[in-house]
């Protein structure tokens, strides 16, 4: 699987960029700088078997670079006749919902892919006014480039539901949206209403992933920036997180995982990464801690957040 990795800053549904990779333990968030030298190898293998450090000794220089490639392979079967080529896991049986897809691009279409490879069914919830054209491109084959797995065959997406996080339920809409336009055919696209479709539809997840982020007044400085624009930024970012675990954790079976993309802004001062959305991913790690604790203490479901890097198919796999 191809993800393309770049040093340019970007906020969309199911994007994300970065400049060192970072990893969220199991007991909260265990940050790792470029120079992974001063960090204990041991106590990070303990959290998450990784085999190898060099993984983490990958850096992007500040100025623009070319899109590289990298293909990360995840296998469902290992052959004991062959050295392995992938990861050697297999997620058959599980259900994974990826909030945040509305193109074949990012970091959200390449953790489906990745799920798709180890042989979980992949669910997919997209902003309600991208939803037509992603489904139209779906249907009409323009993503079946994107859709090859390792094996040869096209992902499958089971199904996709129209999502805006940023409203918990009906009652949190207001007018000037339900008569939107963009809104217009679709229903049932709030948090509480997509987890009760999907529960109707299949019962229960194995895996949720919160891949989406947005930030209207991000090329603002932050002395600059509204409050109005900087509480939509956490809203969005971050808040709608702590909701969709909320609302989907009862439908989680015992033992499932839940991740998120968070970003190295959190505690480094990146310019142009304004308008709050430094501030919506350092209270995404933030409430990552506390929600780890509860959701696992409570139903037993593991709560991560990543620092997407190019290596996140390999970590995110790793985490399962």
């Amino acid at each position: 699987m191809a993800v393309a990795a770049a040093s340019s800053l970007h906020i969309a549904t199911g994007r994300s960029s970065i400049n060192s990779s970072r990893k969220v333990t199991k007991a909260g968030i265990a940050s790792l700088s470029a120079n992974p030298k001063g960090t204990s190898w041991d106590k990070l293998t303990s959290g998450r078997h990784i085999s190898s450090p060099q993984l983490f000794q990958c850096s992007f220089p500040s100025s623009s670079i070319k899109f590289n490639k990298f293909v990360t392979k995840a296998m469902s079967e290992s052959n004991e006749n062959k050295p392995s080529s992938g990861l050697p896991i297999d997620l058959k049986g599980k259900r994974a919902f990826i909030a945040g897809i509305a193109d074949d691009n990012g970091y959200g279409w390449a953790i489906a892919k990745s799920l798709a490879a180890a042989g979980a069914e992949i669910l997919v919830g997209t902003w309600v006014p991208a939803l037509n054209i992603f489904e139209t491109s779906l249907r009409r084959g323009k993503f079946d480039e994107s859709r090859v797995l390792p094996d040869g065959s096209l992902m499958e997406i089971t199904k996709v539901y129209p999502l805006d996080a940023v409203f918990d339920n009906p009652e949190d809409v207001p007018e000037d949206i339900k008569t939107n336009k963009r809104y217009a055919g679709s229903s049932n696209w709030t948090v509480q209403e997509v987890a009760e479709s999907v529960k109707q539809d299949f019962g229960s997840i194995d895996i949720l992933v919160h891949s989406l982020a947005n930030g209207p007044e991000v090329s603002k400085p932050l002395l600059e920036t509204s409050r109005k624009g900087y509480l939509a930024a956490l809203s969005a970012s971050s808040y709608s997180y702590v909701s969709l675990l909320k609302h989907f954790i009862p439908i989680m079976n015992p033992g499932g995982a839940s991740i998120s993309l968070t970003y190295i802004a959190s505690e480094r001062i990146i310019p142009g990464y304004g308008g709050g959305m430094s501030s919506a991913k350092a209270a995404l790690e933030s409430d990552t801690r506390v929600l780890a604790f509860e959701a696992g203490r409570k139903h037993r479901v593991r709560v991560n957040t990543i620092s997407a890097g190019t290596f996140l198919p390999q970590f995110f796999l790793d985490y399962f």
